[in-house]
């Protein structure tokens, strides 16, 4: 009997695997509903090499409250990054702006720095992990940590981003905190931040309550 059973996982997995090597890749069909394993793939006979070509990495407005400009290349705008479990962002921020503390769930972040200087860090319950980035400095994010980058030099400073998804989740903690519709005196209970501050911050960000 266990060897049946082995017989059985044997071929079991020998399937999984040359399932998962029939095609080299599967650039998706963005017309049709997204699934838990991806977009469903283009037909072959309709992919060209247009579609492993994306032009739209370029500096993004950072006339904004951090003064962020960034652009992202992920699966929805560059489909042929399908079930590659890789995309890419370019970042501008302008002197004296940041990227706020937010995290991303599902993806681990890789930062290139290219020009200007980056003060970049996570925090974890136990610690701090900081450093200052000159141009081809590299600095990495694990999955899930609260993180934040900052422009701490002149000028505007530019980054080239690396995300381990196709379509990396987003979580910005200013809007999570103020732009929803928990009341403000919640909030205000939960931060500690003085509630008339609690909505001021709610009106900046699109809160309600």
């Amino acid at each position: 009997m266990k060897i049946i059973h082995i017989l059985f996982l044997f071929t079991f997995f020998s399937f999984t695997i040359s399932q998962a090597f029939v095609n080299d890749f599967c650039v998706a069909d963005l017309k049709a509903p997204n699934t838990n394993s991806g977009y469903p793939c283009k037909p072959l006979a309709s992919v060209t090499s247009d579609d492993f070509v994306f032009h739209g990495l370029v500096a993004g407005k950072n006339n904004n409250t951090f003064k962020l400009g960034a652009t992202l290349a992920s699966v929805t705008n560059f489909p042929a990054l399908n079930g590659l479990g890789i995309s890419a962002m370019r970042v501008d921020i302008g002197e004296g702006g940041s990227a706020p503390m937010h995290t991303h769930p599902d993806a681990t972040e890789f930062i290139i720095l290219v020009q200007g200087e980056f003060t970049a860090g996570f925090i974890t319950p136990t610690s701090v992990y900081s450093k200052v980035l000159k141009p081809g400095d590299l600095f990495v994010v694990p999955e899930g940590m609260l993180h934040f980058v900052l422009n701490s030099g002149k000028g505007v400073a530019t980054a080239y981003v690396f995300f381990s998804s196709e379509n990396p989740t987003i979580h910005l903690l200013d809007f999570l905190l103020f732009g929803n519709k928990l009341p403000s005196n919640l909030v205000s209970q939960t931060t500690l931040i003085d509630v008339d501050q609690v909505k001021k911050l709610k009106a900046h960000f699109g809160g309600s309550g």
